[in-house]
């Protein structure tokens, strides 16, 4: 479930609201008219159910909201409701909650700005990767692949291929030649400043090199590696599972590759050296192939999912209640039709319709998509007779 704040211009909001209010998604909308400034206009809120979100959401940009103001989106943590009643909620797929699009790529568009502080961590990463060849220390290795944020250039460079943006795509990968070039450079200082003093560890500098061993030796596990942690990458982004996600981060070996290129090139050993190119190559490439065709493979696994974007017909008629403080509707049901309620209608249409929720009881015996039925056509009856005597006292 999310809670969607937006700010809508004066003139936009009916249209806008017949539509949020007509979809099986959307609950407790409410609508503070005139209530917003900067910009201004009227205040709507309302909650969100995740599997109808990126319809919705689209919806939403269709009108222009991300331009004219901004939607702001907060997940709810728990929701307190009965399952019975509202028989069109379906956040879940096999207990999986559908991921909201519009919320993912904002989070990795987010995380691929290059801040200074990305390029600091990518040296810091490869120092840290260095230390752990040079004394064959597995933990230090373990450290640099936590340490090291190239993961966040990488989603960015697959997300960009699967939206077809070129600028994220080019973008993704400048920074990540710029930022591996930078980290292996002050690396290869580091390791030169290793050996001229003479502090070289003896097991290293007598051959004796497993931790560099293994990373400069790409194979088939290389390979599978790779495709399993780009598929976990998205998986673990797309679904909030961030407990797989630092294992894909300590499953890539990008940051050990360019510590090892350096410290290779600070001894003298070529085709290790060579060896550890590749496996950079090999686990960029993969991780960002993959992965773009594993947020390809998400969406078209919900968009099966996703439920329909209408309310189940009779459409309930447009009900309001007032809300804490002046001015403020709640907005509970469809509106009568989006050409006949016009914005100045909506602010007026106060008076609320009045629900029997005891009637189901009173009735055992009647069908409950009876009763609904019935419900729903008393509710119409009743606000197309407030909507005809209100147009009356306009009229005289």
């Amino acid at each position: 479930m999310l809670h969607v704040r937006v700010v809508s211009p004066v003139g936009l909001t009916g249209r806008l609201t017949h539509e949020l209010a007509g979809d099986v998604g959307v609950v407790n909308l409410v609508v503070h008219p005139s209530a917003a400034s900067c910009p201004d206009g009227d205040a709507l809120e309302f909650d969100l159910i995740s599997g109808s979100a990126n319809r919705v959401l689209q919806r939403l940009l269709d009108f222009g909201l991300d331009r004219t103001s901004s939607v702001m989106i907060e997940q709810v943590d728990a929701t307190i409701a009965d399952p019975a009643e509202h028989p069109g909620w379906r956040p879940r797929r096999h207990g999986e909650r559908a991921p909201v699009w519009q919320v993912i790529e904002a989070r990795i568009r987010g995380d691929a700005e290059y801040a200074p502080s990305f390029f600091a961590l990518l040296v810091f990463a490869g120092l840290i990767g260095a230390c752990g060849i040079l004394t064959n220390s597995s933990i230090l290795i373990v450290g640099a692949m936590v340490v090291g944020p190239e993961y966040t250039a990488i989603a960015a460079v697959a997300l960009g291929l699967d939206r077809k943006d070129g600028t994220a795509v080019r973008t993704g990968l400048v920074v990540l030649l710029a930022g591996f070039v930078l980290a292996i450079a002050v690396t290869l200082v580091f390791a030169l400043c290793i050996r001229w003093s003479g502090r070289t560890p003896h097991a290293f500098l007598h051959g004796i090199r497993p931790v560099s061993d293994l990373i400069n030796s790409p194979n088939l596990f290389s390979v599978v590696v790779a495709v399993v942690a780009a598929v976990v990458g998205v998986v673990s982004m797309t679904l909030a599972k961030a407990g797989a996600l630092i294992g894909v981060f300590i499953s890539i070996t990008t940051i050990p590759a360019a510590a090892d290129i350096a410290v290779s090139v600070a001894y003298q050993s070529w085709s290790e050296a060579l060896g550890s190119v590749e496996q950079l190559l090999l686990n960029v490439g993969v991780l960002v192939i993959v992965g773009a065709l594993a947020i390809r493979g998400q969406r078209l696994i919900w968009r099966s999912a996703s439920p329909g974007p209408l309310r189940s017909q009779p459409t309930p008629p447009h009900r309001l209640e007032p809300a804490p403080g002046p001015d403020k509707l709640r907005i509970a049901a469809a509106l009568p039709h989006p050409a006949a309620v016009e914005h100045h209608d909506l602010i007026n249409l106060i008076k609320p319709v009045q629900l029997v929720r005891d009637e189901q009881r009173r009735a055992p015996g009647r069908d409950r998509e009876q009763v609904r039925h019935q419900r729903a056509a008393r509710r119409r009856l009743q606000a197309r007779g407030r909507l005809v005597e209100h147009q009356q006292r306009r009229v005289g």
